[in-house]
């Protein structure tokens, strides 16, 4: 923003900035991204969108709530948005053990650092899931009740396969551990049977 001041300094700060957005910062004007920008923009003024986007919340509070009753601890002690990020040092597991195992049983979130974590970013303490996906498949709350059941199974197989030297300052020993980790988990009867039972539930859900 320019003030009579900095115009008085120097005349020229229009064309200037000017020039910097564009051709500079700017480039061009690619269509492409202004047609997306133009659909999203309609979409997101629907009353369809807007009921879309309550429903994520609804999910994400569900899951939430639910992960409290099997003793997980939650950063914010809940969400207000589709965000859950999950605590796990109660758990006696790290967010990448939980990453592993979950996504093993086609579980997808990501590990994640939780505020002042101890631990390294590639050990952090924390897990983080979302549910527009899951939303956009037509779950709802009663469905959030079955996925964070999955949850909790997935993580319950993670704390029994866990090896102490993951994430050891030694790289060697940290490499050996996370190899006989997977080796453990990819052998695992009771993740096999979880993937099925979320490959069954999944499929009434068609991605749209």
């Amino acid at each position: 923003m320019l003030t009579k001041k900095g115009l008085k300094k120097n005349p020229e700060l229009v064309k200037k900035i000017d020039f910097s957005v564009f051709p500079g910062h700017q480039g061009g004007p690619h269509m492409n991204k202004i047609a997306g920008i133009a659909v999203a923009l309609k979409e997101a003024s629907s009353k369809k969108f807007s009921k879309y986007a309550h429903q994520i919340v609804k999910n994400a509070v569900t899951i939430a709530n639910e992960l409290k009753k099997y003793g997980f601890k939650l950063v914010g002690n809940g969400t207000e948005n589709h965000m859950i990020w999950i605590d796990l040092r109660n758990k006696n597991i790290d967010g990448w053990q939980a990453h592993v195992t979950l996504e093993k049983a086609y579980i997808f979130g990501n590990k994640q650092t939780i505020p002042s974590d101890p631990r390294s970013p590639f050990y952090p303490s924390g897990f983080r899931l979302g549910t527009p996906a899951i939303t956009t498949r037509g779950m709802k709350e009663k469905d959030m009740v079955t996925i964070a059941k999955f949850i909790n199974e997935g993580l319950e197989i993670a704390h029994k396969l866990g090896n102490p030297d993951i994430g050891h300052k030694n790289k060697e020993k940290d490499q050996k551990a996370r190899k006989a980790f997977k080796v453990l988990l990819n052998k695992n009867p009771e993740i096999t049977k979880l993937k099925s039972r979320v490959v069954k539930f999944a499929r009434r859900f068609p991605v749209p």
